[in-house]
């Protein structure tokens, strides 16, 4: 009797092993297993200290790092109480033989300085690097990972190339990209010369007032071990109805008139497309080397994904390293900014559904780290591994665009009453005649309102995703232009570029630009979005203004998409001037905009005619 006693509490415990497992909290579990050190100091240069936790294996062999260095807090205690759930990802990589180390940017929460946008990367994150790889329990080999924020950062710490720095998993990184080709988005301040309104709503929430309360420089570690178990240095803003806020004027007064925090936001706001301050912080620009392994991570409806596309494949021709360009990979998930790992079974975006979107992203990460910085056998991956929308499948390529795309020339086209979508308004593969422009006036106190869309962190003034337009296509500063119902599915993967003739009775106006997949009931999905301050046409390293009446040749910024249009679906194409609050309201004056509080409405005509052949060019797969 005692042995089957003896027996049945054997299996009882093996079958129940897991769930005592899952009864420790996440603290226990990682004590278990790490030395857990936060609240290191660890020295800069120039000797201000930065705030880091430390999560190492206990073992006495050197381990591999993974860094994420953040504006974001990570305080274990919030309120007083434990957070467990933010030494989760400190436990998987300590179970899986990492340190792993998670650091404040200069100024931020526990972080000694002042901070900026991005910190100061260039010197920050080299000297972190140099310190981290200095520890007897460092192998001397660092990865860094991290989303918006805390991946931004580490494109242009990457071209210092420090010997520590083996390789980088960047996601949702558009805010670091400055200058990439054509697009000068400066972290995302900017589409096409006009502003991107998500800074202000970030910045209300992120910049630290001078006047705020700081702890004095050249505190112990041991008195902030104390400090941070009721004390997280986080700032409890009001919140702010955005839909409200973000219509404010002037721009330039839009924080200060919710009563919130002063900082950066004032300066920044006043700075054009090609001012020299962009390129003294922390963004990369394509004058920069770029010699490290990188795998990219970007949506088709977060805020910067076709400068993000543009991003990887300069790397992947310029990086002076044959292993460096030949060792750059790239996920493009159909969901919203840092998104990825929310996708389910049935992914919903906005409106859409993409069926099911997973990817094991933690394995997919980890299985790179393992190779880079632990020497294990490298997993088979596609260089491109993306999304498909409508058909709702993950494809793989060795390049991006997929090298079977062809671009192809839809041309605008209409008897001159293309607006709404009961207009005439068509897109045809057969360039126009004679010239019927169509009309439309925009009046920036009633500008064209976001309705979904490639956005991010507004909080409630624009709602990312995609969404049917129908309704939006009823007012009459909307130039609609549709095709016929496609005889076959076709697939647009890549960049999409569009070439528009404007006249205007205005010294400066914007462009704004959709394309959309329009089902057999009617419904209008949005893919992505553009915008051209048409000042900036030319470049911009200059602003050149327009003659009324005068035809003005106007190139778009690329847009990007991955889309299957069913047989029976129609291409469409939305022109307008305005997409607010996604981007800010041209004033139409000439002016700063930004410091102005009132505008003047302009009559805008889009041309289209053999002289004049306003298009959209459309990369379709053909296999």
């Amino acid at each position: 009797m005692k042995k089957i006693y003896s027996l049945f509490l054997l299996v009882f415990v093996l079958l129940h092993a897991g769930s005592f497992a899952q009864q420790q909290s996440i603290l226990q579990q990682l004590e278990e297993i790490a030395i857990i050190d936060q609240k290191v100091m660890m020295p800069m240069r120039d000797g201000v200290r930065l705030a880091t936790d430390i999560y190492r294996p206990k073992t006495t062999q050197p381990v591999p790092i993974i860094f994420s260095r953040t504006p974001y807090n990570f305080n274990a205690y919030r309120d007083g109480e434990l957070q467990e759930r933010s030494l989760q990802t400190a436990l998987e990589a300590v179970k899986r033989g990492y340190a792993y180390v998670v650091q404040n940017e200069r100024g931020r929460f526990f972080s000694e300085g002042e901070w900026d946008i991005l910190g100061t990367p260039l010197t920050d994150g080299y000297d972190a690097f140099t310190w981290m790889a200095a520890q007897p329990w460092s192998n001397q080999k660092i990865g860094t990972i991290g989303c918006s924020s805390t991946a931004e950062w580490q494109m242009a710490v990457a071209s210092l190339n420090h010997p520590a720095h083996v390789a980088l998993v960047p996601q949702a990184f558009g805010a670091g990209v400055g200058r990439i080709g054509n697009f000068y988005e400066q972290g995302n301040w900017y589409r096409g010369g006009a502003g991107q309104m998500l800074f202000t709503a970030w910045l209300y929430g992120t910049q630290h007032d001078p006047m705020a309360p700081k702890l004095p420089e050249g505190i112990s570690q041991e008195d902030l071990l104390r400090l941070q178990r009721f004390y997280d240095m986080a700032p409890r803003y009001p919140k702010v109805d955005w839909k409200e806020g973000l219509a404010h004027l002037p721009v330039q007064d839009i924080i200060k008139n919710v009563n919130g925090p002063q900082g950066i936001y004032e300066e920044m706001i006043t700075r054009k497309p090609n001012d020299p301050k962009w390129y003294e912080g922390g963004l990369f620009h394509d004058n920069m080397e770029f010699e490290k392994p990188a795998y990219w991570f970007v949506s088709w409806y977060d805020v910067s994904t076709s400068p993000n596309l543009a991003m990887y494949n300069h790397i992947r021709t310029n990086a002076k390293d044959p292993k460096v360009r030949d060792n750059q990979y790239l996920v493009i998930a159909p969901t919203l900014h840092c998104a990825f790992t929310r996708a389910s079974e049935n992914t919903i975006v906005g409106e859409r559904s993409m069926g099911d979107a997973r990817l094991p992203y933690n394995e997919m990460t980890y299985a790179w780290f393992d190779y880079w910085l632990k020497g294990d056998p490298k997993k088979e991956m596609a260089k491109v591994t993306y999304f498909t929308m409508g058909s709702n499948k993950w494809q793989t390529s060795d390049t991006w665009p997929p090298k079977e795309a062809q671009m192809t020339t839809y041309y605008l086209n209409s008897a001159g009453k293309a607006n709404t979508r009961n207009g005439d308004g068509i897109l045809t593969n057969k360039k126009p005649g004679k010239d019927n422009p169509d009309t439309f006036q925009y009046d920036p106190m009633n500008p064209v309102t976001s309705y979904g869309g490639n956005v991010c962190c507004t909080g409630n003034a624009v709602q990312g995703g995609a969404f049917d337009q129908q309704e939006m296509e009823l007012r009459e500063d909307i130039l609609v232009y549709t095709s016929e119902p496609l005889a076959e599915g076709i697939e647009v993967s890549g960049f999409i570029e569009s070439k528009l003739f404007l006249s205007t009775d205005v010294k400066d106006t914007d462009l704004t630009i959709k394309i959309i997949d329009v089902y057999p009931d009617g419904k209008a999905y949005n893919l992505d979005e553009t915008i051209q301050r048409v000042r900036y046409r030319e470049g911009y390293e200059k602003e050149v203004f327009m003659e009324s009446g005068k035809v003005y040749e106007v190139n778009l910024t690329p847009m990007s998409t991955s889309n299957y249009f069913e047989k029976g679906h129609r291409i469409r194409i939305e022109v307008s001037s305005s997409n607010f609050p996604r981007f800010d309201r041209n004033m139409n004056t000439g002016g700063n905009n930004y410091d102005e509080t009132e505008g003047v409405v302009a009559t805008n005509k889009i041309h289209h005619s053999s002289k004049y052949p306003s298009y959209v060019s459309l990369p379709i797969v053909r296999k």
